[in-house]
């Protein structure tokens, strides 16, 4: 177990920053505490016979909005003060970005790895009823979504037994990040990642702010180094790359590599597969002595996008990155943080950096409970509009389009294209937001985004009053 209590740690970060708002001591308080604390064992039947109990969490920690929100994970290191920090970093996040959600996390302990796909599917389903049995899961009261260990695969099968359970006409919006097919929405599987890309995107964009790092403005030219390239750190690697940044440096669990030249995503994504999800052995970077040690390796931007409490005081001073961008849950300690800021540079707090996710998760919820896809209404209206245009440009020039061109300036809004540009809307504003706090109160930006949360959930509070 970590010496670093991870609850503990995000409440530092809250009381830091609750110091710079005017919200009553008894409503902080309560926006700390976690509303709702379940922890559950249960038993499954495993393909050779035998009964294997499961333990099981589920933690709600604010209900100022409903539903609450927030991933299942499956992971040996599921603990109860995990699962109660996870869910309070969502209530902190959902309000730095304007999602009206209140925080839930939800995990189940065991090694995703170590069980058949039916032992898996035994498992998700049991912890589904024990959740649905005692009202914690449903549209209107609380909906996870898949997390480390988790999927699209598990979210189906979530939401197939709420609906089996339920008679509930918006059973779909139970659970988030489904297979399109069953619900979902084009482009949840990508939306951490590319949130985190955003994020880094508009911080880069910045030039005063990069002036002060000693860096140019923009992502173009940037060498980054990324720790876990699971799904959010292959798709935040996969748009710092498209976008003209180079990455030098790679952690995983089993080894960390570098190369100052770059290293190809693809082409390592490639031997990872080949390799258990290692990069170990990889024969196009250097290999180093530990599987954290490429994180103290110069870089202008540093992702840590694995597990939480990876940059603490026995190696903050160690980090040389300009800007740190937080993709992970609780990746930097509370004293590391210190160290790190102390040294000059930006960090970009999870807090915002990783809402992408939960941002997207939101339109799939409205996507569920309004039952109808964005861009249907209004996708071919919008293109013949713009078609019209575009035959008055060519009437009133010698302009001609091609087919090809005509495809491109004239296409509507499909769903993909309108989560994208409201992910892009989200994270843009919410980062200019905390931006103008930070400089303000001249603090950093974590706590900045915990002020911005403070004053957002507290204002609930003092509005709706205290019941009875």
């Amino acid at each position: 177990m970590s010496e670093y209590k991870f609850f503990e740690q995000v409440n530092k970060a809250f009381d830091r920053a609750a110091s710079y708002t005017k919200i009553d001591k008894g409503i902080l308080s309560q926006i700390k505490a976690c509303n709702n604390v379940l922890h559950i064992q249960f038993p499954v039947e495993m393909d050779d016979g035998t009964i294997r109990v499961i333990d099981g969490y589920r933690v709600e920690h604010s209900h100022h909005k409903m539903p609450t929100k927030g991933g299942i994970r499956y992971s040996t290191m599921v603990n109860e003060d995990e699962t109660m920090a996870l869910a309070a970093l969502m209530t902190y996040k959902c309000a730095v970005v304007d999602v009206p959600f209140g925080g839930a996390k939800g995990g189940i302990k065991i090694d995703p790895k170590k069980f058949s796909v039916g032992e898996l599917e035994r498992i998700t389903r049991r912890y589904t009823f024990e959740l649905y049995n005692k009202s914690f899961i449903g549209p209107g009261n609380d909906v996870p979504a898949p997390d480390m260990g988790s999927s699209e695969r598990e979210m189906g099968w979530i939401f197939d037994t709420y609906r089996q359970l339920s008679n509930d006409i918006n059973a779909e919006g139970c659970v988030t990040g489904k297979p399109v097919g069953q619900g979902g929405i084009r482009g949840r599987t990508e939306a951490t990642g590319r949130g985190v890309y955003f994020g880094i995107k508009e911080a880069c964009d910045n030039a005063e702010d990069m002036k002060e790092l000693g860096l140019e403005k923009g992502i173009e030219g940037k060498s980054f180094i990324i720790q876990g390239l699971g799904n959010v750190g292959y798709h935040a690697a996969k748009y710092m790359t498209e976008a003209g940044a180079k990455m030098i440096g790679v952690a995983e669990y089993d080894a960390s590599i570098y190369n100052k030249d770059g290293i190809n995503l693809e082409d390592l994504m490639s031997y990872k597969k080949e390799n258990n999800g290692g990069v170990s052995g990889y024969d196009k970077a250097k290999e180093l002595d530990s599987n954290t040690a490429v994180l103290e390796m110069e870089c202008d931007i540093l992702i840590p996008a694995a597990m939480e409490n990876q940059l603490t005081e026995k190696n903050a001073s160690k980090i040389k990155a300009k800007i740190i961008g937080e993709a992970a849950n609780g990746p930097t300690t509370d004293k590391a943080h210190e160290i790190i800021k102390e040294r000059g540079a930006l960090i970009i707090p999870d807090n915002y950096l990783n809402a992408g996710g939960v941002t997207v998760s939101y339109f799939e919820w409205l996507k569920n409970i309004q039952h109808v896809r964005f861009g249907r209404m209004g996708k071919r209206f919008e293109e013949n509009s713009y078609k019209k245009i575009l035959s008055v440009i060519e009437t009133i020039s010698d302009r001609k389009f091609t087919d090809d061109e005509l495809a491109v300036l004239a296409q509507g809004g499909g769903e993909r294209e309108l989560v994208d540009s409201g992910l892009e809307e989200t994270m843009v504003n919410a980062y200019n937001e905390i931006n103008e706090l930070r400089k303000h109160h001249n603090v950093d930006l974590r706590t900045a985004a915990f002020i911005s949360a403070i004053n957002k959930v507290g204002s609930m509070y003092r509005g709706m009053g205290i019941f009875p």
